[in-house]
């Protein structure tokens, strides 16, 4: 027999609970920050929560979209399985989605022509797991309707193109000292971090399928070195 508990205006049995915690589980993901690539905006040791029906409810492990609830947008931090390494989840800022053409030149992006809009923001100095402080210049760009801080290293090239893996549609793309444009083809986006120079992003392994999509991120529940980011919003 299920024991029921009494509240007010009837009883709440353990099936019930148990429903909710399942849906929660099935809408909600909790993740670890593992790594500076999101920085400024998102630092190492941050726990996020992760909307899983941010980008449709989605059959299990097919991953491929049941009801269509939202897509994912210019400027949406996203959380997805690597594409290298499925097993693996990785976050990062969408930039492209299907059919844009994503230019990426002296560290400016362009989307379908346009300058994604950006604004020197002074500098930014961070310590990761080390006593010499990582310095970089800082700017505030906007893309859709996400306004965000990213870094760059100065003087450090926009990409290493020996880095650069031969990825599926990766005769989308065309690269050469400078930067690089890729064509997002069908049912793909393009990921960058805003760690511009601390990133392994889609500038060297390509575009995420929506089939790898898990959700949006948008929220820090957890710290524990520095507990003033909780309820940080992820913008």
């Amino acid at each position: 027999m299920l024991k029921l508990w009494p509240v007010r205006g009837g009883t709440v049995t353990i099936s019930a609970l148990l429903f909710v915690v399942v849906v929660l589980q099935a809408a909600l993901g909790f993740y670890k920050l593992p790594s500076p690539s999101m920085r400024p905006g998102l630092v190492v040791g941050d726990y996020i929560l992760v909307n899983k029906f941010s980008y449709g409810i989605r059959i299990p492990i097919v991953n491929n979209v049941l009801i269509p609830v939202g897509k994912p947008q210019h400027g949406d931090v996203m959380v997805f399985n690597y594409p290298e390494n499925p097993s693996i989840n990785y976050i990062k800022r969408v930039i492209g989605v299907s059919g844009d053409t994503v230019t990426y030149r002296n560290k400016r992006l362009t989307v379908n022509g346009q300058r994604v809009k950006t604004d020197a923001a002074g500098e930014h100095m961070y310590f990761e797991q080390s006593v010499q402080p990582v310095i970089n210049r800082q700017f505030t760009e906007t893309l859709g309707s996400h306004t965000y801080q990213t870094l760059e290293v100065p003087r450090q090239p926009a990409f290493d193109l020996s880095k650069v893996a031969d990825f599926p549609y990766r005769e989308n793309c065309r690269y050469d000292e400078d930067g690089f444009t890729c064509k997002v083809p069908e049912g793909h986006y393009f990921m960058l971090g805003d760690n511009r120079d601390h990133s392994a992003d889609g500038r060297y392994w390509g575009f995420v399928p929506d089939k790898y999509v898990v959700g949006k991120a948008f929220f820090v529940w957890l710290n524990i070195k520095q507990p003033g980011r909780i309820g940080t919003t992820i913008r």
